[in-house]
């Protein structure tokens, strides 16, 4: 069937790609996504995990402020763990790599309204992972 809609998930490699975060031990989850996320960074050429790194990203935007679950029947069953901070830098990095490559997963769409979807699908999570941390005051200083 191949990608059916412009989600993170809406597709037969990132709906597998959920079917092995699921598979996995839940301590091996994180290192799965860190894993898909560093080599479509460090990646020339073709983007061969594209669509499992923004499905990747999607997971770790979940647990930012400003975003929610993941509503898709096509994701993870099993929860995912609490993912490091450093997640949220690199899968941005991941999807920057993934816009700006023009014969990777961006090819693929046939409808240049599902392309424009895709497309703002992928800056509304960066822009979720981009969104400071709270961050909880150490003390108070009066001046």
């Amino acid at each position: 069937m191949g990608t059916w809609d412009t989600g993170p998930f809406d597709n037969d490699t990132a709906a597998d790609f959920a079917n092995a975060l699921d598979d996995a031990k839940p301590e091996e989850r994180e290192a799965l996504i860190r894993g898909v996320l560093t080599r479509t960074v460090d990646a020339t050429g073709w983007l061969i995990e594209g669509e499992e790194a923004v499905a990747a990203a999607a997971l770790i935007a979940a647990q930012c402020p400003g975003d929610g679950p993941i509503d898709t029947p096509y994701g993870p069953e099993e929860p995912m763990p609490a993912f490091s901070d450093d997640l949220r830098t690199l899968a941005d990095k991941a999807l920057a790599r993934i816009i700006s490559d023009e014969a990777g997963p961006a090819s693929n769409w046939v409808d240049p309204e599902d392309w424009k979807q895709w497309r703002a699908n992928l800056n509304r999570l960066r822009i979720v992972l981009a969104l400071p941390s709270p961050s909880i005051p150490l003390f108070d200083v009066e001046q």
